[in-house]
């Protein structure tokens, strides 16, 4: 069981990083692959350690919503590009896998702007808002991601020094 544990762990702490960019919930499927290897013989990390984490989690994954719209409204951008931008995220994703979701944020903020009777000029840079929001967002969850994924790394590492 413990084996079974240990792979389906690092799985989710593979997968997570890499849904800190793809269209995947990325921190909380590292979370739980966390949360997996500490009820494996492999790791035992201690309770605040894994409150942080979730706490993180949860905070990452709020910031990451909203981090698009704020950057939108943080450049001059008006509630049209910010349901823009998240419309043109999640259009963005299905359309072109993986690239989609920041073309789709920036062009959802700028047409958005637009419909909202926007010049261009404005337009443009809420939309370079949205995309920064989006980035932001991105690089949040990747540094979670590998955080945890390297408090994996060297619990896994320990248990297996102490056993040489």
């Amino acid at each position: 069981m413990d084996i079974l544990l240990l792979i389906v762990s690092i799985i989710c702490l593979l997968v997570g990083l890499a849904g800190a960019v793809l269209p995947l919930p990325g921190p909380p499927l590292s979370l739980v692959g966390l949360f997996m290897l500490h009820y494996s013989k492999y790791a035992d990390f201690d309770k605040k350690t894994l409150i942080f984490f979730t706490l993180v989690t949860i905070g990452i994954s709020i910031f990451d919503y909203y981090a698009p719209i704020w950057g939108t409204k943080k450049f001059g951008g008006t509630k049209y590009g910010a349901w823009g931008s998240t419309i043109g995220l999640l259009v963005g994703l299905f359309i072109i896998p993986g690239f989609g979701m920041f073309l789709g944020a920036f062009l959802g903020a700028f047409l958005g702007e637009i419909l909202g009777k926007a010049v261009p000029k404005k337009a443009l840079k809420a939309a370079i808002g949205s995309f920064l929001g989006l980035i932001a967002g991105i690089f949040g969850k990747v540094i979670l991601c590998l955080a945890m994924l390297i408090f994996a790394c060297i619990a896994i590492t320990e248990y297996f020094m102490i056993m040489l």
